[in-house]
């Protein structure tokens, strides 16, 4: 257990140590030459059996405030200390203050100097110290009086930390390690040591670390755990890490900083809480306020956003984004403070929220509602909160990271949970929330398909849009891919569809296009007519014909080669092959090569090399190509000649394909990346 002491300036905190340890914790020349406590001091005392209770001596001066912050960041008990001469004073009310926005619950006073004032002075100031304790976390807390001077009390003081530390709660085995640094500095012959307080799990020479937020890769080579030469340290410990590694050293690492496991190195400048303001202030938290941020044993100036309307008064709470001037390493539920900029007064505190909070619409009403999850404390409260309001669906190793939880702890709260494993990291959703959502997305694939019969599907893009949760691109990839080895869906490049559908055309078209097809086919296959040709040929408009043949192109029954100029799909293949078996014969083949073997005309032929070009079936080298053959297998020879039918159509002319052709905007308003207009005679 580390007790950490509290109270205004020379009421006998370091002799109250000194009592109790036998350790003088001013470390400092100058301490000792003023007879202040200036920075942290550390001593230790024997605590329950194979225990030993650590003291962490914080200054009392009203300006070293930021000190006293910083030691009392990893205090398991408080020792406020109140001089029985004095009584209450200024640090004494504000380092109360301290205790309570930190959530340090547990804690007794020790009331001091008692051998200097009459019995009559000491129950005065015990009275006074009950009233100052009144709406605190330490309210009713027990008053020991005691003499650090003639040792009175001081047996029954040790008696009470040493049943305290007694009935500390144990921290699970597996939780990862957290330690806030508060000092560093070099040993001759053994190297850099970083000091502070375990917030979370346990540590042991060997183990690899990150130095965050800077994420510094260390190796820890032996330590101290309560001023002993110890296996492990756990969390409630004072430990000593002698630290290695590439780039480590005495200025690398700095109060401040926090060394962790890997898993957890997540540092941010952004962080949604919860703050309250003091109901001792006399002015609100307004927007955009500059403020010291004291976090663990790190100090970072930032600026409070609010989240709400108005102000947050004094007494008051509210949400609020904490935008920080540099990273620091968080976790979700750390207590923090804000003090004014001049570092005179503490404005409040609270609890950091969500790590990972958003710069826009953080005020809309979902986000709030979000916050009000984040808030609960138990974290399988908080994951079913989360996933039971929009947006429905969390990053669940995010989740575990900024809570600070093991990977077992991960799999036991998420074990009835469905999960989405991505390219973009893992989304978790509850699986009343998938089981709706795939109802949803198969009931928005029927009626499609109902409404547009003569299309393959619809496209991934626009289905995810229009369901509820929306998911991120790569988890919805990822649970398409789910139901479609499933059978629930069929997907085709940038295509969804259900098994059963197949592709039709509407009759009308069905028609018209038996008439356009032959003109594409036979011995002018290699130089079919145009569109504009086609429609004098058939006498229909020009207009009807270019949309039929897009959407032929859309089905895979032809390739658009160039503008307006469509060849049927097995002739695309046919041309691939006779450009493979040139360049099999002369390795680089030129356009008047293909031009004789297609006798298509020089102009023709360039355009359909450019089309192969754009695809990467062939490589230009000057006026000279050859063919990949990895892309051979985008254009496929039916082996019957025919047209698909539908389905499992080619990608090429697809919105998915890496190729910009073809995206003209046709009459109506179709491209490549929308739905074609409807059919003639369609409603």
């Amino acid at each position: 257990m580390i007790v950490g002491t509290a109270g205004h300036i020379d009421h006998g905190k370091t002799s109250l140590v000194r009592a109790l340890t036998g350790t003088d914790a001013d470390r400092l020349k100058e301490e000792k030459a003023r007879g202040i406590t200036i920075d942290l001091g550390f001593a230790y005392m024997p605590g329950p059996p194979g225990s030993v209770i650590g003291f962490v001596d914080v200054p009392g001066h009203e300006r070293l405030v930021h000190n006293m912050l910083a030691g009392a960041s990893g205090v398991d008990f408080a020792l406020v200390v109140v001089a029985a001469d004095d009584g209450v004073m200024p640090q004494t009310r504000e380092h109360l203050a301290i205790l309570d926005l930190l959530g340090i619950r547990r804690g007794l006073v020790a009331l001091t100097k008692i051998d200097a004032v009459a019995p009559a002075r000491v129950g005065a100031a015990r009275a006074e110290i009950a009233v100052a304790l009144e709406g605190t976390a330490l309210a009713g807390a027990e008053i020991l009086s005691v003499s650090s001077v003639s040792g009175a009390g001081i047996p029954e003081l040790r008696a009470r930390l040493e049943a305290a530390a007694a009935e500390a709660d144990a921290d699970p085995a597996d939780t990862p390690f957290r330690l806030a640094v508060d000092r560093s500095f070099t040993l001759q012959g053994t190297g850099t040591v970083v000091t502070g307080t375990v917030v979370t799990g346990s540590v042991a020479p060997g183990d690899q670390l990150l130095v965050s937020p800077r994420g510094l890769p260390v190796r820890v080579r032996g330590l101290h755990a309560q001023n002993r030469v110890a296996g492990t340290g756990g969390r409630g410990e004072r430990c000593a890490l002698n630290l290695a590694g590439e780039g480590v050293s005495r200025e690398a690492i700095a109060r401040g900083d926090v060394v962790l496991a890997p898993e957890l190195h997540a540092p941010t400048d952004r962080i949604d809480a919860e703050l309250r303001v003091l109901a001792s202030e006399t002015r609100p938290v307004t927007q955009w306020l500059p403020v010291h941020l004291h976090h663990g044993t790190a100090e970072i100036t930032a600026r409070v956003v609010l989240l709400a309307d108005r102000p947050i008064a004094p007494g008051a709470r509210g949400f609020v984004q904490l935008v920080l001037d540099r990273p620091i390493a968080g976790a979700s539920g750390d207590r923090y403070v804000i003090r004014d900029t001049s570092a005179r007064r503490t404005l409040g505190g609270g609890a950091l929220l969500d790590l990972r909070p958003p710069s826009r619409r953080r005020r809309a009403p979902e986000r709030i509602a979000q916050l009000e999850a984040h808030a609960l404390a138990d974290p399988a409260a908080a994951l079913v909160a989360l996933l039971d309001r929009a947006p429905f669906f969390l990053d669940p190793v995010a989740f575990a990271r900024d809570r600070g939880l093991s990977a077992a702890r991960l799999a036991e709260l998420t074990a009835g949970l469905v999960r989405l494993d991505a390219r973009g990291g893992p989304v978790a959703m509850s699986r009343p929330t998938a089981e709706r959502l795939e109802r949803a997305l198969l009931a928005t694939l029927d009626a499609f398909h109902r409404d547009n019969p003569d299309l393959m599907g619809i496209g991934v893009a626009r289905l995810r849009g229009g369901l509820e949760p929306r998911l991120p691109a790569p988890a919805f990839a990822a649970l398409l891919a789910g139901m479609a080895r499933a059978g629930q869906v069929a997907l085709d490049g940038a295509w969804a569809r259900l098994p059963g559908h197949a592709v039709r055309l509407a009759p009308v078209d069905e028609e018209l296009w038996a008439a356009i097809a032959p003109h594409l086919g036979g011995a002018e296959r290699f130089r079919p007519p145009r569109v504009r040709d086609i429609a004098g040929l058939l006498d229909e408009p020009e207009a009807e014909v270019r949309r039929l043949c897009k959407l032929a192109a859309r089905l895979g029954r032809v390739h658009e080669i160039s503008h307006d100029h469509f060849f049927l799909r097995d002739v695309t293949g046919e041309m691939v092959a006779i450009a493979a078996e040139l360049d099999a014969e002369h390795g680089l083949f030129s356009a008047a090569q293909l031009r004789d073997r297609l006798d298509n005309g020089r102009k023709v032929a360039i355009l359909i090399l450019e089309f192969f070009d754009r695809h990467g079936v062939t490589l230009r080298r000057g006026d000279l190509r050859r063919v990949n053959p990895r892309r051979l297998e985008l254009f496929p020879r039916d082996a019957d000649g025919a047209a698909p039918s539908g389905g499992e159509s080619s990608p090429v002319g697809r919105p998915d394909f890496k190729s910009g052709w073809g995206r003209e905007t046709v009459p109506g308003g179709f491209d490549s990346h929308s739905l074609p207009p409807l059919a003639r005679g369609s409603a």
